[in-house]
């Protein structure tokens, strides 16, 4: 065995863009992860060429699990051609040799920024979602060391406080996007700022989902088929957002989670906020044979 055997020549950036050692410690990090679903694990976040805020934890995770033979999708708000998901996408694209789509059914590695898409995720797919602050607790307890020994002792009756004290002032719970979630009946974790809609979705879903924060340096997970609960009173149920007498004014689609366009006269228009599906309908009611996953919701409502 020589010297020249166990090295290799000089490259200008690792596969991926991070280093082994990067990835070796975020694998570990995810593993830790999937066993205490909802915990949130600590890990060391590195730069990389984005600004914090903006991805850089999803970012770091989708460049630890790519290889060449994953195809790779990135949305923003549901859109697959914000400039985000775009440069996104084109870097992971650059930095791994994996292929890209833009096709929920033929993606292995979605990434993506406050939405879950339509279309049901097989088991064999990944979601990662970006997260601006992992901390559910920040709102009732600022110090982090204080909420950290909250989270041990499963402490969460100020987080109950909170949601009392809205629907005595406004008659209902004003959370909007990134709705606190027991997760496997143990911690609290707030599932990205991804509306009310999505949360459901989470629960005893088929995929994987990760969640990471490049900024705050955390990562937490929720495994396939894990309850999702979302902390609701028993006489005020959870209530997603009534989409469902809105039809999008480009594809006809109803019943799903639409964007609302103002207009100029004062009124609005509404557009089906996850553009894939949005684009397979109107391909499909050209006439084009397009294939269409089952979705998650069905009329507004949850299937089962």
């Amino acid at each position: 065995m020589t010297l020249r055997s166990l090295t290799k020549d000089w490259e200008p950036m690792a596969y991926g863009f991070l280093d082994p050692t990067a990835k070796r410690e975020i694998r570990r990090k995810m593993l830790k992860a999937i066993a205490v679903p909802g915990c949130q694990i600590p890990y060391a976040s590195r730069e990389v060429p984005m600004a914090r805020g903006w991805g850089t934890g999803g970012l770091q995770v989708s460049c630890t699990l790519v290889n060449p033979t994953m195809r790779i999708k990135v949305i923003d708000q549901g859109a697959d051609d914000s400039v985000n998901a775009a440069s996104i996408r084109r870097f992971l694209a650059q930095v791994s040799g994996a292929p890209t789509t833009t096709d929920t059914l033929q993606a292995d590695l979605i990434q993506s920024r406050h939405r879950i898409p339509e279309e049901r995720l097989r088991d064999d797919q990944v979601l990662v979602l970006q997260v601006p602050n992992p901390e559910p607790l920040r709102s009732v307890q600022p110090n982090m060391s204080i909420a950290r020994q909250m989270h041990a002792d499963a402490d969460y009756g100020r987080m109950w406080l909170q949601l009392y004290e809205q629907i005595v002032r406004s008659g209902r719970v004003m959370q909007g996007a990134a709705y606190p979630s027991l997760v496997n009946g143990r911690h609290v974790m707030t599932p990205s700022p991804i509306p009310r809609w999505d949360v459901p979705k989470l629960h005893m879903a088929r995929h994987l989902t990760l969640l990471s924060a490049g900024r705050e340096k955390r990562l937490h997970a929720v495994p396939p088929f894990t309850r999702v609960e979302p902390l609701v009173f028993d006489d005020v149920p959870y209530r997603v957002e009534d989409h469902a007498g809105l039809t999008c004014t480009r594809s006809g689609a109803r019943g799903f989670y639409m964007n609302e366009i103002p207009q100029a006269d004062g009124s609005s228009a509404h557009e089906l906020s996850d553009s894939d599906l949005g684009a397979k309908t109107i391909r499909w009611a050209e006439g084009e044979a397009v294939a269409i996953g089952d979705t998650w919701y069905r009329d507004g409502e949850m299937e089962p």
